[in-house]
């Protein structure tokens, strides 16, 4: 396989991994959970949800955290810059 294809492939299953996971999302609370969530949350997950405004804080501090690192991640992944001749990779290389 060439490496066009490989990153066909890789992207059609991110893809399709990406839109099961949105799509049983859905599955995961029951009706008892569901009816004690708060309208913005209602069927994501099982329990009560955030019970203040301190919860809500905590979480979409996570979520920024979260997202940012994953965002930095795979920048660093996909391109990692390392092309100073200082670069720390280039003294164990030289050993």
């Amino acid at each position: 396989m060439s490496l066009k294809n490989n990153a066909i492939l890789l992207k059609s299953t991110l893809l399709t991994l990406l839109v099961l996971l949105i799509t049983t999302s859905r599955l995961l609370a029951c009706e008892v959970c569901e009816s004690k969530q708060p309208e913005v949350l209602k069927g994501i997950t099982h329990g009560t949800g955030p019970q203040g405004d301190i919860d809500y804080i905590i979480i979409w501090s996570a979520v920024i955290i979260v997202t940012f690192t994953l965002i930095m991640s795979v920048k660093y992944l996909i391109k990692p810059k390392e092309h100073q001749q200082d670069h720390i990779k280039h003294i164990v290389l030289e050993k």
